[in-house]
């Protein structure tokens, strides 16, 4: 049984203007164990689909799905309480804006501190102690040289780098099931990413931490996930595993994604232009009918103004009237 089921998520938007479903019956799967990359342009909604999981978006959002399963716990029929009691300990996220998650009149070590479950094994007159000392532990993790100074600082005094490594102390602290990462390493120097990277493999395969990784670098994403999901625009473009996605992508945006990449063989000519699709995103208020990617497709028909049906070809999902290596089958279509 998967540990995260989602089945054509629906997310809608009230504005002015009207309804605006910023994501559309979006699927994902996220078995026990597993690290899960989640891929798109800015706007794309990848922030979005992880704060619904979660369960954090505000009353102008509304969630329809068909199916939003956790652990086997149906999410949609959760109360507030029940969703609050799986943050932070069943589920915890790497929020994006660091500083602006952070409460800017408390001390980062008051806030870490409340974060972490304190131990029942350690008689209560020690407990404030032992909280400390495993904060002051786990933020040494995540690279801060002197925790204990740090602690008594409040977030306003820091960096963006060093906000960013005390919401990554304070999510993985007390081992969370799932860890929703939202460019976990944003505002960090390259040295200080790859000790983060190593610290959340050794979660997942010493303690078997899930991992949710939404990035827009799919460079890092290719080298660090079993699993890849491409989003454009609010819908799935394809899923499936990494190595497969990469050696023989179905969809035109996984393979435009791809062509994007920067070669470091010294073949491309210096200051060479990167192959691009033309065009940029679509505006919520003016959305494509049918597939959004649909004027920017250089595979684009007539077809396409039908929203396509995501597909299933032997553990890979995609959603495209006309995929690339592989022939359209509407016996495989997911309803």
């Amino acid at each position: 049984m998967p540990l995260l089921d989602i089945r054509n998520l629906t997310l809608e938007l009230d504005t002015e203007e009207g309804v605006v479903k910023v994501l559309e019956k979006v699927s994902l799967t996220i078995n026990s164990g597993e690290i899960h990359g989640l891929v798109g342009e800015s706007g794309s909604g990848r922030t979005l689909l992880a704060k619904a999981i979660l369960g954090v978006l505000g009353s102008q959002w509304r969630i329809i799905a068909d199916r939003m399963m956790w652990d086997g716990k149906n999410l949609l029929e959760m109360t507030s309480k029940q969703r609050r009691n799986l943050m932070g300990s069943d589920i915890a996220m790497i929020f994006q804006d660091p500083v602006g998650s952070l409460d800017p009149v408390r001390t980062i070590g008051s806030q870490i501190t409340e974060a972490l479950t304190p131990n029942k094994t350690v008689p209560f007159w020690r407990r404030a102690k032992d909280t400390e000392l495993n904060a002051q532990k786990w933020l040494h993790k995540v690279g801060i040289k002197n925790p204990k100074r740090l602690m008594k600082r409040y977030p306003w005094e820091l960096t963006d780098g060093e906000c960013q490594k005390v919401m990554i102390a304070m999510a993985v602290s007390n081992h969370p099931k799932l860890l929703i990462a939202d460019e976990p390493t944003n505002s960090m120097e390259v040295s200080t990413q790859a000790q983060i990277f190593r610290l959340l493999t050794q979660l997942n395969q010493l303690q078997n931490v899930s991992i949710l990784l939404v990035s827009h670098e799919l460079e890092t994403l290719v080298s660090w996930c079993d699993n890849l999901t491409v989003l454009y625009s609010g819908q799935i473009m394809e899923s499936g595993n990494t190595t497969t996605i990469i050696e023989q992508p179905y969809h035109p945006y996984t393979y435009a994604l791809l062509k994007n990449l920067p070669e470091h063989t010294g073949k491309m000519r210096h200051k060479a232009l990167l192959p691009t699709l033309q065009g940029s995103s679509a505006s919520l208020h003016h959305l494509p009918a049918g597939c959004r990617l649909g004027p920017r497709c250089p595979e684009a028909q007539r077809k396409c103004v039908q929203q396509p049906k995501l597909r299933h070809v032997k553990d890979r999902y995609y959603a495209c009237h006309f995929p690339l290596n592989n022939e359209p089958d509407d016996d495989n279509a997911i309803t």
